[in-house]
């Protein structure tokens, strides 16, 4: 278990060690997080979920509790990454996909390079669908300010916190340990960059990507959902109108005072949301 990180499993993909969670029985649900994230994004979600599915969470290559890629880190060598864990923990059919800003452009990436993985897509305050972004990533694409905002500096960490949350409550000792304890990690500045470098430039995030990917995933017809936070500051919530025109068949829901975790702050209501859609749209020969 890696140092300040809370007790998770791993499992061995193609020689990449990788921090998972697994509970629960039933239909498949996969959980992806954000940039510089963990899986413990999803830690109350993903107990409720498990109640009737077999939930799977995983900290996304070179982030938290796994390894960091032999190559450069980019959005389909994640995709192809979490493919393989799937194929590890031997899901072989169809999961409910649940992504969560950077996590839901992987679960995006991964429904359009591999379309039998994918039985629906929920996608919280995803990246995928907008230029727009906090000046925080966007600083991290020029080198000296990239190795000044990297630093586990528990100032740096709370701020970042602070930013995510309408709620200052949810910004809690636990939630900053974890956060330094990814910065932590030896390769995570070079992760961070290689993904922002991957995704955008100062200006923000790189157009080609993203409308490569939205066609892709628009000619899917998959079941979707688009959830979001009124106040966001990561990605901001104009992001929703847009996506509803690329996904013109997708669900859609906006939260009042919600920033970019509503699965942390609106939990029970996103479960609400989900098994709503997942009622209409049920995985097919589920592994």
């Amino acid at each position: 278990m890696t140092v300040g990180l809370p007790p998770a499993d791993e499992r061995v993909v193609a020689g990449l060690r990788m921090r998972c969670r697994i509970t629960g029985d039933g239909p498949p649900v996969l959980l992806l997080h954000g940039i510089g994230r963990t899986l413990d994004d999803f830690t109350a979600l993903h107990a409720a979920l498990a109640r009737d599915h077999r939930v799977l969470a995983v900290d996304l290559p070179g982030h938290g509790g796994s390894a960091p890629l032999r190559g450069p880190h980019t959005l389909p060598a994640l995709a192809g990454a979490v493919a393989g864990f799937l194929d590890a923990a031997g899901v072989v059919g169809p999961a409910q996909v649940v992504g969560n800003s950077l996590g839901g452009a992987v679960a995006m990436r991964l429904a359009a390079d591999a379309p039998h993985r994918a039985a629906g897509l929920a996608l919280l305050n995803s990246a995928g669908f907008g230029r727009e972004v906090t000046v925080a990533l966007r600083l991290l694409a020029v080198p000296p300010l990239a190795r000044l905002l990297l630093r586990p500096h528990p100032a740096i960490a709370r701020r970042t916190e602070r930013a995510i949350f309408v709620d200052p409550a949810h910004v809690t000792e636990e939630r900053i340990t974890t956060a330094l304890a990814v910065a932590r990690q030896p390769h995570a500045a070079r992760v961070m960059r290689e993904l922002v470098r991957d995704l955008g430039t100062w200006r923000g995030v790189r157009p080609l990507w993203r409308a490569e990917l939205l066609d892709a995933v628009a000619a899917l017809d998959l079941p979707t959902l688009l959830v979001w936070g009124d106040s966001d500051l990561v990605l901001p919530a104009a992001h929703l109108a847009y996506a509803r025109t690329r996904l013109p068949g997708a669900r859609a829901h906006l939260f009042r005072d919600t920033g970019h975790m509503p699965q942390i702050e609106r939990t029970a209501e996103v479960e609400a949301l989900l098994r709503d859609f997942w009622a209409t749209h049920p995985a097919r020969h589920a592994g």
